[in-house]
């Protein structure tokens, strides 16, 4: 779920994989330019779920623990601008998922199933007991789904930030007359070509680690910078990226085999305002509006599925809402605090 740009004729080069590599996201630039982010850039609680360990970090306290999951290729880190606000008011988690951030990788392909199966034995393990309000990015707004489906008694409250949906592959390529798919084979090529890189070792001034990883950035303050290249440089980050694209079925498969109504849960979904397809400083094209459009259908239906729902397109956020918008988040996981009564 990694998005570069396309317009209404052709496709540009990916740059950067700007949404498997979150923390580049144009928005953020003057997130945290200070080392005060710096309680990210090291492990805190590492949790052995089984011959392997995540990564936990918690902060706060309060009757409910809300729960961060990240977007596909980022580790907890991304919520650094979100976390510590809502731990002002309540217990509040994030975690690494497998090959992420200071996790362990795991031998099991990387679906939103194995991941909610992950979190689940992460939070048992940990001691950190329901109820939950559960946030998720991207890949982790699917998974967190998937979560409240399977375990319905712990799951208070869900706040969806540019979530995952189980056709939205087959949705947006329509809607963008094939572009979307033009798009995730040649960026799968790319992520591919810095797998290889990296099992090698990158050379590190070269064009392609920059291109593969971004470079230092400017979203995140120093540690917490240098802790996110030194990730992203190794193999198996690059080798789960390459599974999860294998995986990409198996994981729509088990959302859809899931979807249901929420019923009465308490769901806030927050949507993009700014397009990640269009070219900057180029008028938006038919083509991108009609993509745009059907994302914003996408993430309707999402909403559709609660009674209890509310929706928000957020000015000025792209795909990484937290990034860019970070009190947008903040706002919206006290929203569904308050409805779900805490």
């Amino acid at each position: 779920m990694a998005v570069s740009h396309f317009s209404g004729d052709s496709m540009a080069r990916p740059v950067l994989l700007s949404l498997v590599l979150a923390s580049v996201s144009t928005g953020a630039v003057c997130a945290a330019m200070n080392d005060a982010d710096r309680e990210f850039a090291r492990p805190h609680q590492m949790v052995d779920i089984g011959g392997r360990r995540l990564n936990l970090y918690c902060a706060g306290s309060g009757p409910v623990t809300v729960v961060f999951d990240a977007p596909s290729g980022d580790g907890g880190w991304t919520w650094h601008g979100v976390q510590p606000k809502v731990a002002a008011r309540t217990r509040a988690c994030v975690y690494d998922r497998a090959a992420r951030g200071f996790s362990d990788p795991s031998p099991l392909p990387p679906t939103f199933g194995n991941a909610v199966s992950d979190l689940h034995a992460l939070l048992g393990k940990a001691g950190i007991a329901p109820p939950y309000v559960l946030v998720g990015n991207s890949f982790g707004g699917a998974a967190v789904q998937l979560y409240a489906y399977r375990y319905p008694r712990d799951v208070k409250a869900l706040v969806l930030v540019e979530a995952g949906h189980e056709d939205e592959e087959k949705r947006i390529n329509a809607a963008s007359q094939g572009k979307l798919k033009q798009f995730y084979d040649a960026q799968n090529r790319f992520i591919e070509q810095c797998a290889q890189a990296a099992r090698k070792g990158f050379e590190l001034e070269s064009d392609l680690f920059a291109a593969c990883t971004g470079g230092t950035g400017t979203a995140y303050g120093r540690e917490l910078a240098a802790a996110r290249l030194a990730t992203v440089r190794q193999p198996a980050y690059w080798d789960d990226l390459v599974a999860g694209n294998k995986a990409g079925d198996a994981s729509e498969a088990e959302l859809r085999a899931a979807r249901r109504s929420f019923s009465d849960l308490p769901l806030v979904v927050l949507v993009r305002g700014v397009s990640p397809y269009a070219l900057p400083g180029k008028p938006q094209s038919a083509l991108n509006k009609a993509t745009e459009a059907e994302n914003l259908a996408i993430q309707k239906d999402i909403a559709a599925l609660s009674t209890r729902a509310s929706l928000h397109v957020v000015a000025g956020a792209s795909h990484i809402i937290q990034a860019d918008k970070p009190q947008a988040v903040v706002d919206a996981v006290n929203e569904a605090l308050d409805r779900a009564g805490y």
